[in-house]
């Protein structure tokens, strides 16, 4: 039998059952200390997870992960710096390791104009392979046309922040200007769909239509486009799959002689991914106060258990009983309060990020944050995780303290009240 669990086990249920304990509101504040401690870390984890990846997959969903283009095109942010991605290149890409799927584009600058109001815009020209998912579970109003690469079908799609300011609506057909060193050319489009993802800087400036558009309105030749977007499987294996794509793609020229080249969405969107990474370390700012917080409170919480249990401890080092012995009872003692914080601190945290997740009650201005809603993320590995560590330094903090038993005197401890 482990002689130190059982005396703990009934020091416990002592503590918990007599009311007339000093040290009972002690191991209360303990016990709270540990809940409230573990419900704000578990809180603070998953509501970070939730908002960089809320965050990554907007900017992901108008970049994806990897991009092919010119090199000047690259290095520049140049619209009119075409390269080849023929069917031939869009078969290599596919068949690289870690990529799941692969899109051509094309990009030009214009106009939209209606009778009020005009507001300069990108069109970013799609065709068929081009994935809907981000932008249909973001839309508005409308539909998504069905773009192509064959034929114009003169149909865009909007953010509700253009249709805002141009007061347009689905439905509604507006010019498009288009002013390069050919002049100025005009096209009508008509708005079949209103998107919005609250990422201002996407919001204010790109709206799709069909690749065969912007492909003519570039005067590019066959063949030729903005680039390829490509999409990983495992987006932590980003640079992994780029590297790849160096060995095998950058550095080689079309048959124009424009040398092909690769970034990230990390390259690519770099102000954004820094502002998410250093979420990182707030995060682990309030983990160590909060462990701080339940730490000081066990502590205090066994500190005076120890002086309320004096006499005990001395009749147990009277009947032969080791320092070591006493000492693990005492921690016994200390695991079963901070298993019960755990519990309640889990219950706590995963409660209020349950009720977030369905009912999304915590708003947020979209303009300064990027969604209106507190996004969370349920990690259960990074729950797990944290009570383990909880548990774990609570424990080796208390072993200090636990060696005031070994100052108590049987003798002196008889006549301790």
């Amino acid at each position: 039998m482990n002689f130190p669990l059982f005396v703990a086990r009934r020091i416990y249920s002592n503590q918990i059952s007599d009311r007339q304990k000093v040290s009972k509101p002690a191991i209360r504040i303990a016990t709270m200390g540990v809940a409230i401690g573990l419900a704000v870390m578990i809180i603070s984890v998953c509501v970070v997870l939730g908002f960089k990846h809320t965050i990554r997959d907007k900017v992901v969903g108008f970049g994806s992960h990897i991009q092919v283009a010119n090199f000047y095109a690259l290095q520049s942010s140049a619209t009119d710096q075409p390269i080849i991605i023929n069917d031939s290149l869009v078969k290599v890409l596919k068949g690289i390791n870690g990529v799941s799927h692969v899109q051509r584009f094309a990009l030009k600058q214009g106009i939209l104009k209606t009778d009020n109001d005009f507001l300069g815009v990108a069109f970013k020209g799609v065709d068929e392979a081009f994935d809907t998912t981000f932008i249909h579970n973001n839309m508005v109003e409308g539909y998504i046309p069905q773009f192509s690469s064959k034929k114009s079908s003169n149909k865009i799609l909007v953010s509700k922040t253009m249709a805002d300011k141009l007061q347009t609506k689905c439905g509604d057909r507006i010019f498009a200007y288009f002013i390069d060193q050919n002049g100025v050319r005009v096209r009508r489009f008509t708005i079949t769909g209103v998107y919005q993802t609250n990422l201002s800087q996407y919001d204010k400036t790109i709206c799709f239509c069909d690749l065969y558009t912007a492909v003519k309105l570039n005067n590019f030749s066959e063949g030729q486009v903005s680039g390829a977007e490509l999409t990983v499987a495992d987006f932590s294996k980003l640079n992994e799959t780029e590297d790849i794509i160096v060995r095998k793609v950058n550095r080689t020229m079309d048959s124009n002689g424009a040398t092909y080249s690769s970034k990230t969405i990390r390259e690519l969107s770099p102000q954004i991914f820094s502002w998410l990474d250093l979420l990182d370390l707030n995060v682990w700012i309030i983990l160590a106060i909060m462990t701080a917080v339940a730490v000081v409170t066990m502590i205090s919480g066994l500190l005076i258990i120890i002086l309320e249990r004096t006499t005990m401890i001395g009749i147990l080092k009277a009947l032969g009983a080791r320092n070591r012995t006493v000492r693990h009872t005492f921690l016994w003692f200390a695991a079963f309060i901070i298993g019960k914080g755990l519990l309640w601190g889990n219950l706590l945290g995963l409660g209020l990020v349950i009720l977030q997740h369905f009912t999304g009650f915590v708003k947020l201005d979209p303009a300064t944050y990027y969604v209106d809603t507190v996004p969370v993320e349920i990690n259960w590995l990074f729950i797990v995780a944290l009570n383990v560590a909880t548990m774990f330094i609570a424990i080796v903090v208390l072993i200090a303290p636990s060696f005031l038993i070994s100052h108590i005197h049987p003798a002196r401890s008889m006549r301790y009240e």
